[in-house]
């Protein structure tokens, strides 16, 4: 079977043999974390890089008063922290939010790699591009979109990040997230998604219950959050 970040990377370049014997050697380190373990800390240097193989994780920053802001949570396929190992230091902390198998990459193994194999390093900054276009979503989540359309486009962008990697679909999808984690990164008070989250349950839109996201009606969901899927670019190879 392929590895998430394989299918994850072959939505936009066709891996060659070359590239996916390359890509084996980044899970050479597998290492397993508990839930809430923190991999990675903000102001850390000379620290590695992951890749996430299952579990979910999730990127922070946290303020003076103790207020987190989460940035987005890494899925199967991630890479953890790997624009902190090109920094001197590192800008954000990472931790897990379930328990996780994770291949510990260092630097040097990164540009081993697109020294051997350029179209796999064009792959790799396409993900890295592709996180920055979700960071903009999330940023307009945050400024302009209404709580219920905050809640919808992120419910939806999830589905189709796991779809991606052969873990969700259109009806839904399993979801470790508390309404604390949605909080923290819908800008929103825990009682606040609770009463989202109900409100759009009642307009049969979605349900979120024991760990699963239902999309009950999926079409209206997309027309609420005005859903595009083009900046997550995932419908096929570019480069083949």
């Amino acid at each position: 079977m392929q590895s998430p970040l394989t299918l994850k990377l072959s939505a936009f370049v066709a891996l060659s043999e070359t590239d996916l014997q390359t890509l084996e050697r980044y899970h050479r380190r597998r290492r397993i974390f508990q839930a809430n373990h923190e991999l990675i800390h903000e102001g850390q240097k000379n620290h590695s890089a992951f890749i996430l193989a299952e579990g979910w994780a999730c990127s922070f920053k946290v303020l003076p008063d103790g207020e987190r802001q989460i940035v987005d949570f890494q899925l199967p396929g991630d890479f953890l922290g790997l624009r902190s190992i090109l920094f001197r230091t590192a800008d954000h902390s990472t931790e897990a939010v379930t328990r996780i198998e994770a291949s510990e990459v260092l630097a040097t193994d990164i540009f081993d790699s697109f020294a051997e194999a350029p179209r796999l390093a064009t792959a790799v900054l396409w993900a890295a591009s592709r996180d920055e276009a979700m960071v903009v979503e999330h940023l307009v989540n945050l400024g302009r979109r209404s709580a219920e359309e905050r809640m919808a486009h992120f419910l939806l962008e999830l589905g189709a990040r796991l779809k991606l990697v052969g873990i969700g679909n259109k009806t839904g999808f399993d979801c470790p997230l508390t309404q604390y984690h949605l909080a923290d990164v819908l800008g929103l008070s825990a009682v606040h998604v609770n009463r989202v989250l109900r409100q759009m349950r009642e307009q049969g839109l979605v349900t979120f219950q024991k760990g699963r996201v239902t999309f009950d009606d999926f079409a209206g969901l997309v027309r609420l959050a005005d859903f595009d899927t083009d900046y997550l670019d995932q419908d096929g190879p570019l480069l083949r």
